[in-house]
């Protein structure tokens, strides 16, 4: 018997449409369906008429060619600066709605092996603050070190003032920014209401999902105080980490969708976590995870062993430095959720048994994708109550 062969860009098509609907919850998600792809398959004849000689898309003008271009030095001379010193605009009433079109498929993009690379100058002072701020960024750990090198050449720095918005939800994605420095709000709008839902402190990184997933920005980021960010220009993402993705996505779903915690999540949300999973290696004996210590990502362990320690205590209630092993962890079990549940600080310590290799999933993107982590983790609640009991001595924690 012949196996089904499934359709090219059938995947990608549901993945953008599934988006949509976590974004929006329709309350009639055939009607939705049908405005949705409706859309993209008018964006497709707009593209196909677009590469179609001396054809435009009506009420669309024609971009006029470089080399039939009026020679104007001035305003190339301005369009260059404009490139070198990105812009960020104090408020965006006028804000251009982005459209919803198909999720972008890095497999669809021809060789890019010829396209020129983007550098911007930097002084030695500046490669080593971006290089500071990009050594703990999730998306980044699985590059190779050439690729790497390519990203840092190709970002460039933007000075932010107070009530500067970085980026507003509706947009377009246009870039990828990496904190430097800096205090900036999320918001979001709900029921007509705009809602901080948390903020970034001096460091982390946000716009990738717009430019991952092809859709309008989720939130609004803007500044609380004078800072600096290191921006990604869309198309230098796309080649360099949205490919990435592809191959690490290829890699890691089968291997995903067998471990235990994330087996409540629907088919979309496990190709959305594939794509901010990062991986770590550590040696025999190394410390993973240390007790007391705030809780900002969880863990998977690829292959190899953890084992997981707690600092015993005395009859006065304090601890002492004697560690007792509660657990051992190896390939498909997690492990630094339950900080992340009960939103207190870590449990325990854990430690790597041989050499071993973790995936780590960065709490904010996680919930930047999924929504609150405590309201994924509910699906699965029957699954780690035996494991709150081991580490507090009662499950009651999960409750509050």
């Amino acid at each position: 018997m012949s196996t089904a062969e499934i359709p090219a860009g059938l995947k990608e098509l549901l993945q953008g449409y599934t988006v949509e609907v976590l974004r929006h919850r329709p309350p009639n998600l055939a009607e939705f369906a049908v405005q949705h792809f409706t859309r993209v398959l008018e964006n497709q004849k707009n593209e196909q008429q677009a590469l179609s000689p001396g054809a435009s898309p009506a009420g669309k003008e024609v971009p006029v060619p470089p080399e039939t271009a009026p020679n104007k030095s001035n305003e190339n001379d301005e369009e260059e600066e404009e490139r070198e010193t990105p812009k960020i605009t104090r408020k965006r009433p006028n804000r251009r709605t982005a459209v919803c079109a198909e999720a972008y498929n890095p497999d669809d993009d021809a060789d890019d092996s010829t396209e020129p690379q983007v550098v911007h100058p930097k002084t030695e002072e500046q490669r080593q603050r971006l290089q500071e701020a990009c050594k703990d960024i999730l998306l980044f750990k699985t590059l190779e070190k050439e690729q790497f090198s390519e990203v840092l050449d190709a970002m460039f720095e933007v000075q932010v003032k107070p009530q500067d918005h970085i980026i507003d939800q509706g947009d377009d994605g246009d870039n990828f920014y990496v904190i430097d420095r800096g205090v900036y709000d999320i918001f979001v709008e709900k029921d007509g209401k705009r809602v901080c839902v948390g903020k970034y402190n001096n460091k982390g990184s946000f716009g990738e999902l717009a430019l991952m997933y092809n859709t309008p920005r989720a939130a609004t980021i803007v500044a609380t105080e004078e800072g600096a960010l290191w921006g990604l220009d869309r198309a230098t993402f796309h080649r360099l980490i949205v490919k990435n993705n592809a191959k690490k996505r290829r890699m890691y779903e089968a291997f995903i969708e067998c471990v235990p915690l994330l087996k409540c999540l629907e088919l979309s949300e496990r190709m959305k976590i594939v794509d901010v999973l990062g991986a770590r290696t550590y040696s025999d004996g190394e410390r993973i995870i240390t007790q007391g210590e705030k809780a900002e990502c969880f863990y998977i362990v690829e292959s190899g062993e953890v084992k997981i320690m707690i600092r015993t205590k005395t009859k006065a209630g304090q601890q002492e430095n004697t560690e007792v092993e509660v657990a051992r962890c190896s390939r498909g079990q997690y492990f630094g959720e339950l900080a992340l549940v009960t939103n207190k600080p870590r449990a325990a310590s854990v430690y790597a048994v041989g050499n071993t290799k973790c995936l780590v999933i960065d709490i904010q993107a996680f919930e930047r994708l999924l929504g609150p982590c405590m309201d994924i983790m509910k699906r699965n609640i029957s699954q780690y109550q035996d494991q709150l009991v081991v580490l507090f001595g009662s499950s009651d924690d999960l409750k509050h």
